[in-house]
């Protein structure tokens, strides 16, 4: 891996993160995301850099069920020093039997809740992002949680947005619920529902969140795309570290230069295309690893990195159709041979935003969800059926 010198970076006087029991040296946490943070991306990221490193949002009623999928998700390798898993979930009884049985079986370290999520399928059932606005079943889901959690000694986090639009903003009320709730961190994305991944996120909102909540650690999320982007964070906002998720897509090495840059060293990882070939291919058995040495299965998930990995680099449209469609391990390492392995590292083009960002929509909803702060009877009602399948998107 090529890593180069930048100008030299003053020492974030930024101490461990303190979660529970658990201290985060460096304080940097992996957002879970679908999909993408399974055990394969999760050793490339941490073999880089120090951090806490989020497993992929699992629903608490198929983990309760113990479907095949959930227990994967949940899965850990032995190596990984912090078993961290996030829940999602809109019944308190499911969620408190989910974090449960993490406790009793001894399967995390940590658990975080998902309270941040914009998908639709997420929201139009009261989930996500669209639960904070009712305060009661928030407040009912959280205590439930903490205490569930606090009988192993393990530290439960959430992940939340500001709110569901700028008219229905959640994240104070919600933040200091949740602090009095016995928390041990929470974690701000500056952006609402309707936003999705649109726009810029909300710095501002971050820092009014940290001055909100001195006692507990509270941690910025949102547009860091670089280690420059997550110094600039933790100086205008305080936050006591910071949660990266669309930036370091393709780019694992990315936690290498976070932890460099939150030391004060000035080295930044700059892969030519020989390096970033070699980290799709490693990228790739370790995914066959992940799904139980299913090829196929690990060759299709395996598919939406390409564009990621390859942002910025010169590769041919024909080619990175190919890349986008690879079937085996084999096919992969003829097609990566097909590159001008040559090439240097592009700079800025493949450097920045990656990944959809959406554009702003109405956040759907529940029947009436924002007449009320409070669930009405028949909310309440849809709400112990609401669960989804395995994983939120």
């Amino acid at each position: 891996m090529t890593v180069v010198a930048t100008p030299p970076t003053p020492k974030l006087e930024l101490p461990p993160l303190k979660l529970g029991g658990i201290t985060v040296d460096t304080p940097v946490i992996l957002a879970p995301m679908a999909g993408i943070t399974n055990s394969a991306f999760r050793r490339l990221c941490r073999e880089y850099g120090g951090g806490l490193y989020v497993a992929e949002m699992v629903t608490s009623r198929a983990l309760v069920e113990r479907t095949p999928e959930s227990l994967r998700i949940i899965s850990h390798d032995d190596d990984e020093k912090v078993r961290s898993v996030q829940l999602y979930g809109v019944d308190p009884k499911t969620v408190g039997a989910a974090v449960r049985m993490l406790v009793e079986e001894d399967r995390a370290d940590h658990i975080d809740l998902n309270f941040g999520c914009p998908v639709p399928k997420v929201t139009r059932r009261g989930g996500g992002s669209a639960l904070p606005w009712k305060i009661d079943l928030f407040t009912s889901i959280v205590q439930t949680a903490v205490k569930e959690a606090s009988k192993g000694g393990i530290p439960l986090t959430i992940k939340m947005r500001k709110g569901i639009d700028e008219d229905h903003l959640t994240y104070l009320d919600a933040g200091r619920i949740a602090r009095d709730s016995g928390v041990a961190a929470v974690a701000l994305h500056g952006r609402t529902a309707a936003q999705f991944y649109s726009g810029q996120a909300d710095w501002s909102a971050i820092a009014r969140l940290r001055e909100a909540l001195p006692d507990i650690p509270v941690l910025g999320n949102g547009d860091i795309w670089s280690a420059e982007d997550a110094v600039r964070m933790v100086r205008e906002t305080g936050v006591d570290g910071v949660v990266v998720g669309r930036g370091c897509q393709g780019r694992p090495w990315l936690f290498g230069d976070l932890q460099a840059a939150f030391e004060g060293k000035d080295e930044r990882h700059r892969p030519g295309l020989r390096e970033v070939a070699e980290g799709v291919y490693r990228h790739a058995e370790l995914m066959v690893e992940t799904f139980g040495n299913d090829e196929y299965k690990a060759l299709r998930e395996i598919r939406k990195h390409m564009a990621w990995y390859f942002k910025g680099y010169v590769v041919g449209g024909e080619l990175r159709a190919k890349l986008a469609t690879v079937p085996t391990l084999e096919v992969l390492r003829g097609l990566l041979e097909e590159l001008d392995l040559e090439l240097p590292y592009p700079g800025v083009d493949s450097e920045g935003p990656r990944g959809r960002a959406g554009s702003p929509k109405r956040p759907a909803l529940p029947k009436d969800w924002l007449d009320s702060r409070q669930l009405n009877a028949e909310q309440s009602a849809d709400i112990a059926a609401a669960e989804l399948d395995v994983s939120g998107g």
